[in-house]
């Protein structure tokens, strides 16, 4: 899967000439949290998010009268306070790219690209969401993790001793186990009780970790 699929569009954006209480009501309006800057040739110039358009407002504790906080607050744009050093990604592009420069760089979003132009966002919102579907997270059915040897056909011997019990796999995950010999895998699974899932993987894990049903409300 890939950028492209899961991005958010159409792009949502300001010019660099917006002033930063447009901005903030603008994006309070949209349901949005950051803002490709856009020149007026619709070139991506920047990045504001809306810690920085706080950042730049008084704070509280401030004597300025009203009037000249709202007089000092128009003459302050965009442009002074977006990131201009924008970190982007392509629609061909995987999501976990994505979701490792957004770790890595510690932002919410990034702009896609193709080529110059700006066609969509692609933002922490969006990888939550994609999680919960790798997860199983909005269907109920019976979770569990195990730790396996890291070894070849193991997943295989898994997903086969699931389907000869009538277990039905919802959703599979694998992660790091607790060396290098091992891994942890998560699944999901429906169509069957807690009690003949456990029996059914006791002979080929190491060991279950975590073993639930999980109803969705």
């Amino acid at each position: 899967m890939l950028v492209g699929d899961r991005m958010s569009k159409p792009v949502l954006s300001v010019s660099p000439e917006t002033p930063i209480q447009d901005a903030l009501a603008q994006m309070r309006m949209e349901h949005v949290s950051r803002y490709p800057v856009l020149n007026k040739k619709g070139k991506l110039v920047g990045i504001v998010c809306e810690s920085d358009l706080l950042n730049a407002s008084p704070s509280e504790a401030t004597t300025l009268s009203v009037w000249e906080i709202n007089y000092l607050l128009s003459k302050i744009t965009v442009e002074r306070v977006m990131s201009k050093n924008v970190i982007t990604v392509t629609e061909n592009s995987t999501l976990e790219e994505a979701a490792r420069l957004m770790a890595d760089h510690r932002i919410g979003g990034l702009p896609v690209m193709r080529e110059d132009s700006v066609v969509g966002i692609i933002t922490e919102t969006d990888i939550f969401r994609l999680f919960l579907e790798m997860m199983g997270g909005r269907e109920s059915g019976i979770r569990v993790s195990v730790l396996v040897k890291e070894v070849p056909g193991m997943l295989h011997r898994l997903t086969k001793a699931i389907d000869q019990v009538g277990g039905n796999i919802i959703a599979i995950s694998t992660f790091s186990g607790e060396s290098t010999e091992d891994r942890e895998i998560t699944l999901k699974v429906s169509e069957i009780d807690t009690e003949t899932l456990q029996k059914a993987l006791e002979p080929i894990v190491e060991k279950i970790c975590d073993i639930r049903e999980a109803k969705i409300r």
